[in-house]
């Protein structure tokens, strides 16, 4: 056989194996659930990875999977690039731990589309792998590796990944050991993956700024709140899918770190396979980043307060348009800060709004973080066991309170059930 005909061959051969993978996906009885996730956005100059890292350089970055299932696939992102993106190669493999670079050899699998190692991702686009046949348990943590020649013209990310990513030189992706790995904390052009799951599985994505993205979380330790009520879940016996898409700094109606969420709910919500519920929890920046930028006149806060509320009720509306609940959290003590000095009238608009999550039935249901993490002696405060420090941030007992507060009932509920 000549050579170029064996390549053909082997080519046809791919693209066949990926053809037969995803029509076995897509059989009848079972449906993609996001199992991980995280919110894109454009890094911060701070947060950039270096040209020369993705100058023929490998990301090697671990995530620590929600729901489990037999076969799975990568969403790939270059969502807010301003040219294609071109990946070279790419794997996954069950990684040995997190904070390892390593993997388990046996495991690795090649990341195709449509067959083909390669593929050149527009600009403004996810695209998804072919499907991959092999077991992944709840809880597991995937190394996904992604091999690139030239640095992306603008870079697509997610600053507060928690967690080790691994950096080489040259086309590592089928290598099982990197010994001599360069590290971040940062995740690069990785949108979300998910697991084939039996019809009626569902996802929970939670959406909010950096409590919700997990400030002050240790690296690799996978204790956000979102990470605790996923192990809750599976304590209970609740099969579902948990996606944190929270974004440090972010606010809900201006752009921050990030995009405003009202921005971004379609994508990082609405867009995920498998979606059946969705838990907010923002306001903090907005609030805080009104008192202390500009001069907050009753007018204006009285407009900032009718702007939030306006922009839940649209959330709500879109989410249930899509058979989405939306469950409305209330939003927690910040005062003490030394990032916002809140003054009196700023905690009675925290208040203000808090009342109306709890009773304006916008919502399918109702998680009371302020009143899971407040001081029975100073309500305005974070109770001291549950304050990272800051007098803004939970505790990694804070954070394990959040998880514990999110009401389980309205997860196993369909949204025209909830009420």
């Amino acid at each position: 056989m000549q050579p170029s005909q064996h390549a053909l061959r082997s080519c046809l051969g791919a693209v066949l194996a990926a053809f037969l993978m995803n029509a076995a996906a897509a059989e009848p009885g079972g449906h993609w659930v996001a199992s991980w996730g995280a919110a894109q956005q454009i890094p911060e100059p701070a947060n950039e990875l270096a040209a020369e890292s993705w100058r023929d350089g490998t990301i090697r970055q671990i995530v620590h999977l929600t729901l489990g299932g037999k076969q799975f696939r990568v969403r790939v992102s270059n969502a807010y690039g301003t040219a294609p993106l071109m990946l070279e190669a790419a794997s996954v493999a069950l990684a040995l731990a997190p904070g390892q670079a390593g993997v388990n050899a046996p495991t690795l699998r090649p990341l195709t589309f449509d067959g083909r190692t390669s593929v050149m991702i527009p600009a403004g686009t996810e695209y998804y792998s072919d499907a991959i046949a092999m077991e992944l348990k709840p809880a597991a943590d995937l190394a996904v590796s992604l091999h690139f020649k030239e640095a992306p013209a603008r870079q697509t990310g997610h600053p507060g990944a928690r967690g080790t990513t691994f950096l080489a030189k040259g086309n590592r992706v089928n290598d099982a050991a990197w010994d001599d790995a360069a590290k971040t904390t940062r995740w690069y052009a990785l949108g979300d993956v998910e697991v084939l799951a039996p019809r009626g599985t569902g996802a929970l994505v939670a959406i909010g700024d950096s409590i919700t993205d997990g400030y002050g979380v240790p690296a690799d330790t996978n204790t956000r709140w979102t990470d605790v009520l996923a192990a809750r879940l599976r304590n209970e016996k609740i099969t579902m899918g948990v996606v944190n898409a929270g974004i440090g700094g972010g606010r809900m109606l201006r752009d921050g770190l990030g995009p405003n969420l009202a921005s971004r709910f379609d994508r990082d919500v609405l867009s995920r396979a498998g979606v059946t519920h969705a838990l907010v929890l923002i306001g903090v920046n907005d609030m805080g980043g009104m008192h202390r930028n500009t001069p907050d006149t009753k007018a204006d806060r009285q407009l900032l307060l009718a702007d939030l509320k306006l922009a839940h009720r649209q959330l709500a509306e879109r989410a249930r348009a899509h058979g989405v609940c939306l469950i409305g959290a209330t939003v927690t003590p910040y005062v003490g800060s030394d990032y916002y000095h809140p003054e009196p009238e700023n905690e009675a608009d925290r208040q203000e709004l808090n009342q109306w999550i709890r009773s304006s039935g916008v919502f399918d249901a109702v998680a009371d973080f302020d009143a899971a993490l407040r001081d029975p002696a100073r309500p305005d405060r974070l109770k001291p066991v549950y304050d990272s420090g800051d007098h803004l941030h939970p505790s990694l007992a804070g954070y394990r309170a959040l998880a514990e507060t999110v009401p389980l009932k309205a997860l196993q509920k369909k949204c025209g059930d909830m009420k």
